[in-house]
C-alpha cells in the first residue's frame, strides 16, 4: 500500500473533496495536500526516504506549473517509479490524454473530474493486488 498520498490541485475545494474520499477509505493519515505544485515537487525531492510508494493525484491546469511540467521535472530528476501518478483533470481533450501517455513511467491513470470514490477504490484495489503479486 502507499506510504504517502499527495493531492496536487490549485483548487483547495478539490483537495478537500479528495481528502474526504481518502478519509472514508481510512487513508487520511497518509494524505498531504498542495495547491502549489512547486511546493509538492520540493516536498517529494527532499523527503528522507525517496523510494516510498507514493500516490500522486495531479491536476493538469494550474497557474504556477502545469501537471505536465511537474511530470517533466519528475522525469528529468529521475524520481523513483514508486511515485505513481493519477492525472485528475477537468480536461477531456484527447491531446491531454495522449500527452499523459508520454509519462507512462509515472502516470497510471487519466481520470476526469470529479474523482469518484468508486474509481479510487477500484484503482487502490487493483494497485494493492498487483503490488502483492510482484
Amino acid at each position: 500500500m502507499y506510504q504517502q498520498i499527495y493531492l496536487v490541485d490549485d483548487e483547495e475545494l478539490v483537495n478537500t473533496i479528495n481528502t474526504v474520499h481518502f478519509r472514508k477509505l481510512g487513508l487520511e493519515d497518509k494524505v498531504k495536500t498542495f495547491t502549489n505544485p512547486e511546493l509538492a515537487l520540493d516536498d517529494l525531492r527532499f523527503r528522507e526516504v525517496q523510494d516510498q510508494r507514493t500516490l500522486i493525484l495531479l491536476d493538469i491546469n494550474m497557474p504556477e506549473m502545469t501537471g505536465y511540467e511537474f511530470l517533466e521535472f519528475m522525469t528529468l530528476e529521475n524520481f523513483p517509479v514508486s511515485n505513481e501518478v493519477l492525472m485528475v483533470t477537468s480536461s477531456e481533450r484527447p491531446e491531454d490524454r495522449e500527452k499523459a501517455e508520454e509519462y507512462s513511467k509515472y502516470v497510471k491513470e487519466f481520470i476526469t473530474k470529479p474523482l469518484k470514490i468508486e474509481h479510487l477504490e477500484a484503482y487502490l484495489q487493483k494497485s494493492f493486488s498487483s503490488s502483492k503479486s510482484s
